[in-house]
């Protein structure tokens, strides 16, 4: 199923009365291609500070937390939570699935927004409107923008139900446990699934940070568009008129799901 939702949808949801939603932004300093990336500077504040602003200011969500590693590196994550007024879960390095069920059960959440901490472009609005899908409809296991994606990479939001995500932790392999929620969207999975898409499609773009080509490409883009918090047109925007732009990470391959 697929929704396209408008902004007066998003806000007949009172969510003092409503189920708890609460944002995990997944944060590690840690990282096979660009350690640290997610502290690194863009247009003078962390990558972190993007992430954690946009869950800040979608609609639907009842608190934000980052969720990171006990590995001694990361106090690095927890001094900047502490310095952004934020809470901070921590857990397992290398078992993010276990992290996250921690956090859901640290947060009383009924369903969790899963955000990773190299996403800096991430759109409030998109953020929104997969929690209203889920909001209108909690049969609905696994709401994303990520099944049939349609934006560029690095504006990636999923949405899980915490029942779902404990049945989710019955499977055992490595790639399940580093990427939370893949047992439940696999192929031939049984959980039901909504997804948010939009027309025309833009997946070929890559706004995400994960190598020095991203950086530079995101560098580029807030060059031109500023620090306030980003909408995904004004970013198309930029991608589309500036095909130098989009060369710089235009070869970068996204790592297999297997690869964990």
């Amino acid at each position: 199923m697929s929704y396209d939702l408008n902004t007066q949808q998003i806000k007949r949801i009172n969510i003092a009365e409503a189920p708890r939603v609460v944002a995990v932004i997944q944060a590690r300093v840690g990282s096979t291609r660009l350690r640290a990336k997610v502290l690194r500077d863009l247009g003078g504040m962390p990558v972190l500070a993007w992430v954690l602003r946009a869950a800040r200011a979608a609609q639907g969500i009842n608190e934000v937390v980052i969720a990171t590693s006990d590995s001694p590196d990361d106090d690095l994550i927890e001094d900047f939570a502490d310095e952004y007024g934020v809470r901070v879960i921590r857990g397992s390095e290398d078992d993010v699935l276990s992290r996250f069920l921690l956090a859901a059960r640290m947060t009383n959440a009924d369903a969790i927004v899963r955000l990773t901490a190299d996403c800096p472009l991430l759109d409030p609005q998109v953020i929104s409107q997969v929690v209203s899908i889920w909001r209108q409809d909690q049969a609905v296991d696994y709401v994303s923008t990520t099944q049939q994606r349609s934006l560029p990479r690095g504006l990636d939001v999923e949405l899980v139900r915490s029942s779902a995500l404990l049945k989710a932790d019955e499977r055992t392999e490595p790639h399940h446990r580093a990427h939370v929620t893949s047992a439940v969207y696999e192929e031939g999975s049984p959980f039901v699934r909504g997804s948010l898409t939009f027309t025309p499609t833009y997946n070929h773009f890559r706004v995400t940070l994960d190598t020095d080509e991203d950086a530079q490409l995101l560098d580029a883009v807030v060059a031109h568009i500023g620090t306030e918090i980003p909408s995904w047109r004004g970013i198309l925007h930029v991608l589309e008129e500036n095909p130098d732009i989009v060369a710089l990470n235009a070869h970068i391959e996204q790592k297999p799901l297997t690869a964990g």
